[in-house]
């Protein structure tokens, strides 16, 4: 069976949430709460997260976000704000629902992106962040990987293989790529959240990462507060976790052992 057979549903706001755990957690257990990236579902992280839980014997939460998997389609195109409003409305409803406090974030990049706005706001508790592929800001190399994978989209298979993740993959995907390709989104910037981040970090990058620089990891290494530890991977794009999935899971892992 798989974790997508295996997913349940919560009802946030009037739509549907695809979830699921690893295992359940015990009274007052340390969280680790996944969030995919842009074109990203529960079902898309595959065994990943069972990896990770089994070798830091952490529970893990992972989940669809609304218009992604099997959770709840949005018509048309995402604003500007849609990663603000993931990170300071539907996830703290959803921990609040779940009755998890204090988790370990662990986003790949939009996911990064709304860990770290999450974090920032200063309205929760968080003990720690690893962040693979973050944005905090917008470059052309994302712009330009967006609009290649725009075309592969239309023109090659991607749409026949999103399929597999997502109930509906043209709402999925042109909502997430047009809202990246909207001229108004070129202005988006969430370096004023980093200064608040006080928890330990984990940075990861893909070498290769073909949707953003280094620039990105400098940027939240110098403003937030907490420890950071910024790992650059050798031979990977922007999915390290797919590329190298053994040395992505002992980093991890070693960072949580040793929170």
């Amino acid at each position: 069976m798989t974790d997508y057979e295996e997913s349940r549903f919560i009802d946030l706001s009037g739509y549907l949430i695809e979830y699921y755990w690893t295992r359940p957690p015990k009274r007052g257990e340390t969280v680790i709460v996944m969030l995919h990236e842009g074109l990203g579902s529960l079902s898309a992280w595959q065994n990943f997260p069972r990896a990770l839980s089994y070798k830091t014997r952490y529970p893990v939460l992972v989940y669809s976000r609304h218009g992604y998997g099997r959770s709840g389609v949005i018509e048309g195109s995402r604003d500007k704000g849609y990663m603000h409003n993931e990170a300071l409305e539907i996830l703290p409803a959803l921990l609040e629902e779940l009755s998890i406090s204090n988790p370990v974030l662990l986003g790949h990049s939009d996911g990064a992106s709304i860990s770290l706005i999450h974090a920032g706001s200063g309205r929760w508790a968080v003990r720690a962040l690893i962040l693979e592929a973050a944005h905090v800001f917008v470059e052309e190399k994302t712009l330009e990987g967006i609009r290649v994978i725009r075309e592969a989209y239309i023109k090659g298979d991607l749409k026949r293989r999103l399929a597999r993740y997502h109930d509906d993959p043209d709402k999925s995907f042109f909502g997430w790529n047009d809202a990246w390709l909207n001229p108004d989104f070129l202005s988006w910037n969430i370096e004023s959240y980093l200064a608040k981040v006080g928890c330990p970090v984990l940075l990861l990058q893909g070498e290769n990462d073909e949707y953003g620089t280094i620039r990105q990891i400098t940027k939240i290494t110098k403003k937030v507060r907490g420890p950071v530890d910024a790992r650059v991977i050798p031979s990977c794009g922007h999915s390290p976790h797919r590329d190298n999935p053994k040395l992505v899971l002992e980093i991890m892992s070693k960072f949580i052992r040793d929170l």
